[in-house]
């Protein structure tokens, strides 16, 4: 354990170290330390010297920090960027081999380690002399109760030296022991170890520590935003969130966020509910008996469906029956007008038809006719946008849009554009939840807005270039969306493309067929059968290595 506890130290001084004078940035070299402490970009070497990068990984470094803290995407060190990062905040780092991978998928992070009991004891081993000691016990306390209250945990403070606590924590400044010397007022604030290190946690002694007063820096807040580092959480971007890296200040009656609670329970459980005893002659009723639904096994994956192997049939359009709708589109063609989620299935929309897709293709029975389907929503769509937060679905065309609840219409729709989504342009090519962060963006030509359910489009700053997204196609896309893996996907033409939130930049494996990655098709859009070794470098090292163990096995039964 004792190396465990050394290694963590080591790192977080090599992420945390060389400091000076606070977080105050205000130049080029002193972002790229910052971004280097933070995890943003490689380890330092030995000398302490920055590895050399070139300009296109400086600005994804940048860029990276201004998603995490909800900036605008410039990969430029500009004034916003550098006040940003001149805030007063926690002192581990943001990127790490954990919590940088496993958050694409949630806005929490984990650290990689969790306490293998539920009743934690801690001490206090060193004092401020700021407050009076007795408030420190309580706001300690308080401390860890907005993570016992969300959570299957309970917390003991002990004050013997006769019996060992779980977690040891002291007020100290400067150079205090760990090879993580604190900086001075306002600007690293404190940092904890995670479980595999004890959960130890440091307060720096030079700040104005205080409870319940908007001046100075408040010990609850910040205390229980460390103690979720010494449970195993990582910082997660979102704003509201008790475990942003960012002080936001003191607020009164402060309560976790349900992005808080997710990891937290994710990590301990929900909290235990005790059962009322029964008096054992009472009658207790019985509750109906029913069905429980299917179990259904979600995979995380990082890509589409994978082509499906039942061979299907995919002639060429043919008439339908009616009018309006037009002739039933080719599947395997791969163009799409809009694709999304709706009451938890995926849905991709041609001309005046729609298609359901499964993880190895399409379900049966489609296409069906959106006229008879999606009572009110016209042909022919321009967009379509599934909201994670209200489970809304959005249609768009012209100048219009429809919302959705699952496949039932809402009262009251169409709206104006202009009305229901200020600063959106009318007839949007594509519309999407970003899953980097979690907010909505559209795109028309060449351009791309970000939109604010509460203010709408920031004119100031956008529309922007859509090459900024690197790999993308850069004059226009048909179509975008979130999938049930939460990454995000586009689509012009026959082809789809992955968009790494780590890299900020299109997955190395794409862009894909449409039609092989998502319609189960046996060959590429655009005709033609699909190139193999190109569908080989498409798949994950396990689907490869598996099909050579498959050809293996029938050469050896041959």
């Amino acid at each position: 354990m004792e190396s465990v506890v050394w290694v963590f130290t080591v790192v977080l001084a090599l992420q945390c170290g060389g400091v000076v004078g606070g977080n105050d940035v205000t130049d080029m070299d002193g972002g790229m330390n910052y971004l280097h402490r933070y995890g943003y970009v490689g380890m330092v070497r030995a000398d302490n010297n920055m590895t050399r990068m070139d300009s296109d990984q400086t600005r994804r470094a940048i860029m990276m920090f201004q998603r995490f803290a909800n900036l605008n995407m410039t990969g430029v060190m500009d004034d916003a960027t550098m006040e940003k990062m001149s805030e007063p905040r926690c002192g581990v780092p943001d990127m790490n081999g954990t919590n940088s991978l496993l958050r694409r998928r949630r806005r929490y992070a984990l650290l990689g380690s969790r306490w293998l009991i539920k009743d934690i004891t801690y001490r206090i081993t060193g004092y401020t002399q700021k407050l009076a000691r007795s408030i420190v016990d309580n706001d300690i306390r308080e401390g860890f109760k907005v993570w016992s209250d969300n959570s299957n945990l309970k917390f003991r403070q002990v004050e013997s030296s006769d019996e060992a606590a779980h977690i040891t924590m002291f007020f100290a400044p400067d150079d205090h022991g760990d090879r993580s010397p604190f900086d001075g007022p306002a600007g690293v604030l404190a940092h904890a170890l995670p479980p595999a290190g004890r959960g130890e946690t440091h307060f720096d002694d030079d700040e104005t520590w205080t409870t319940g007063t908007f001046s100075g820096i408040n010990l609850l807040q910040v205390a229980a935003h460390e103690f979720g580092h010494a449970l195993g959480l990582g910082h997660s971007d979102v704003e509201e969130a008790l475990m942003a890296p960012f002080y936001r200040g003191y607020k009164e009656n402060f309560q976790l966020h349900s992005d808080d609670i997710q990891g937290i329970q994710i990590l301990y459980g929900r909290p235990e509910v005790e059962r009322p005893v029964v008096d054992p002659g009472a009658v207790v009723p019985q509750a109906p008996v029913t069905t429980p639904p299917p179990r259904v096994t979600v995979r995380a994956a990082s890509k589409p469906p994978t082509p499906s192997s039942a061979t299907q049939r995919t002639g060429a359009a043919t008439a339908a029956p009616g009018s309006g709708a037009g002739p039933v589109p080719d599947r395997c063609a791969g163009y799409v007008d809009a694709i999304t989620q709706a009451g938890g299935k995926t849905y991709a929309f041609r001309g005046g038809y729609f298609w359901e897709l499964t993880r190895t293709g399409v379900a049966g029975g489609y296409p069906r006719k959106i006229s008879e389907n999606w009572s009110g929503l016209p042909n022919n769509l321009d967009g379509a946008l599934y909201t994670r937060e209200d489970r809304k679905t959005y249609f768009f065309k012209g100048g219009s849009y429809w919302r959705f609840s699952g496949r039932q219409p809402d009262n009251g729709y169409p709206k104006p554009i202009r009305e229901g989504f200020k600063g959106v342009p009318d007839n949007i090519d594509a519309a999407f939840q970003w899953s980097g962060n979690g907010k909505i963006y559209f795109t028309k030509g060449d351009k791309y807005y970000r939109y604010d359910f509460e203010t709408g489009v920031n004119t100031a700053m956008y529309p922007q270039s859509l090459s900024r997204w690197t790999g993308l196609p850069t004059a226009k896309v048909d179509a975008a969306f979130q999938w049930i893996n939460g990454k995000t996907y586009f689509f012009k033409a026959h082809k789809t493309w992955l968009f790494d939130d780590l890299t900020m930049e299109v997955n190395a494996f794409y862009p894909q067929f449409t039609s092989t990655a998502w319609f189960g098709c046996r060959r590429g859009g655009g005709g033609g059968p699909p190139n193999r070794s190109d569908w080989i470098r498409g798949q994950p090292i396990i689907v490869v290595v598996s099909l050579v163990i498959l050809q293996m096995s029938v050469m050896l039964s041959a």
